[in-house]
C-alpha cells in the first residue's frame, strides 16, 4: 500500500476487479445502511394503532376503533411497500407521520393536555370526515368551479395582455400606468368596491380573482416577450411570416419559462384571494365552510377543511408543475416543486 492510502494492484489486474477491491469494506468499521429504514414505518404505524386501541381514551371520543383499524391498515400497506423496495426514498416521512399521530393520540386523546375544543383529537378530524363529507366535497366543488373560472380568465388575459405590452409601443403606452396602478394593489383590499359595482357575489369573487391572477402573469409575460432576441424575429419576417406567426410561433415559445412562472405566482395569489371572497362574499366554498365551523366553535370541521384546502392547492400547483413540464421538456429541471 502507498503512501497516499490506495491500494497497489497488480499490474495486469482487470479494471474491473481493481473497482471490486478499492469497495470492499474494511474490517472492523460499521457502515450505517439505509436498507432497514423502511421495514421501520410498518411499526411505527403499528405502535399508533396499538396505543389507539388498548389505551383508554381520557373522554368518550368518536371512532376510536376506526381509527386504530385505518392506522393497523396504513401499517400493513407500509409493510408490503417496503417488502416491495418501493418506500426507500419515503420511508422517513412514514416513520415520522406515524409517531407524529402517535404523540397526538397521546397527548390528547389520552391525557388531554390541550384545551378542548379549540385542540381536537384525531377521532375527531376521522369523525367530521366519515359524517360530513358531502358538505365537505360540496364546498370542495364550490371552490374549484370558483378558482377555475376566475384564475383561467385572469391568466388568458395576464398572457394576452403581457404579449401586446412587449410587442406594440402604442398599447404599451396606454396599458402600462394602468397595471403600475391597478395592478400592486391586493385584490382582497378591492372586495368591497367590487361588491357595490357587480351584484352578484359569485361574479365578483371571479373578477377579483381574473385580477389576482392577471397581474403577476402579464409583467412575466411581458419581461419573457421583451427578452426575445430580435433576431428571431428579423429572421421570420426574411421568410415571411406575418405579425400573428411572429406572436404564436415566436415570442411566445421564447416567453414561455416566463409565462409559467407568472401563472405560479399568480395561482398562490389567487388561493389567498378565493378564501378571503368565499368568507366576506360568496356563501359556498371551503372559505365559507371554515367561517361557518369557527362559528359554530366547531374546530375539527375547520382543521378538516383546512386540510382539503392544503391538498387543493398542493394538488393544483403539482398540476401546473406537470403541465410546465410537458410543454417545456427541454427545461425540465429548471424549476422544481
Amino acid at each position: 500500500m502507498s503512501g497516499s492510502g490506495s491500494l497497489d494492484l497488480p499490474a495486469g489486474r482487470p479494471r474491473q476487479d481493481r473497482q471490486a477491491v478499492t469497495r470492499r469494506p474494511v474490517l472492523g468499521r460499521t457502515v450505517p445502511s439505509r436498507a432497514l429504514l423502511p421495514w421501520a414505518a410498518g411499526p411505527a404505524w403499528f405502535i399508533a394503532a396499538l396505543v389507539t386501541w388498548r389505551w383508554p381514551d381520557a373522554d368518550d371520543f368518536p371512532d376510536t376503533n376506526q381509527l386504530a383499524a385505518l392506522f393497523l391498515a396504513a401499517g400493513l400497506g407500509l409493510t408490503a411497500a417496503a417488502a416491495l423496495r418501493r418506500l426507500s426514498a419515503r420511508a422517513p416521512w412514514a416513520i415520522a407521520l406515524g409517531l407524529g399521530f402517535t404523540a397526538w393520540e397521546i397527548a390528547q386523546a389520552k391525557l388531554l393536555w390541550l384545551p378542548r375544543p379549540f385542540f381536537g383529537t384525531p377521532q375527531d378530524l376521522l369523525d367530521v370526515f366519515l359524517t360530513d363529507w358531502k358538505r365537505l366535497g360540496d364546498s370542495l366543488l364550490h371552490s374549484l368551479g370558483l378558482l377555475a373560472v376566475g384564475y383561467g380568465i385572469g391568466a388568458a388575459l395576464g398572457v394576452a395582455i403581457g404579449v401586446g405590452l412587449g410587442r406594440s409601443l402604442r398599447f404599451r403606452y396606454w396599458v402600462r400606468p394602468l397595471i403600475r396602478l391597478i395592478g400592486p394593489l391586493p385584490p382582497v383590499a378591492l372586495l368591497p368596491l367590487a361588491f357595490v359595482l357587480i351584484p352578484s357575489g359569485r361574479l365578483a369573487s371571479e373578477a377579483l380573482l381574473a385580477l389576482a391572477a392577471c397581474f403577476p402573469t402579464t409583467i412575466l409575460t411581458w419581461s419573457g416577450v421583451a427578452a426575445v432576441d430580435p433576431a428571431y424575429y428579423d429572421v421570420a419576417r426574411t421568410m415571411g411570416a406575418r405579425n400573428r406567426f411572429l406572436v404564436l410561433r415566436v415570442a411566445l415559445p421564447a416567453a414561455m419559462p416566463q409565462i409559467f412562472v407568472g401563472l405560479f405566482m399568480g395561482l398562490g395569489v389567487s388561493f389567498a384571494t378565493l378564501v378571503v371572497a368565499e368568507m366576506l362574499g360568496v356563501k359556498s366554498g371551503l372559505g365559507f365552510y371554515m367561517q361557518w365551523a369557527q362559528g359554530w366553535a366547531a374546530y375539527p370541521n375547520m382543521y378538516a377543511a383546512l386540510l382539503v384546502m392544503s391538498l387543493m392547492c398542493t394538488g393544483l400547483v403539482t398540476l401546473l408543475f406537470k403541465v410546465r413540464d410537458r410543454v417545456l421538456s427541454w427545461q425540465k429541471d429548471g424549476l422544481k416543486w
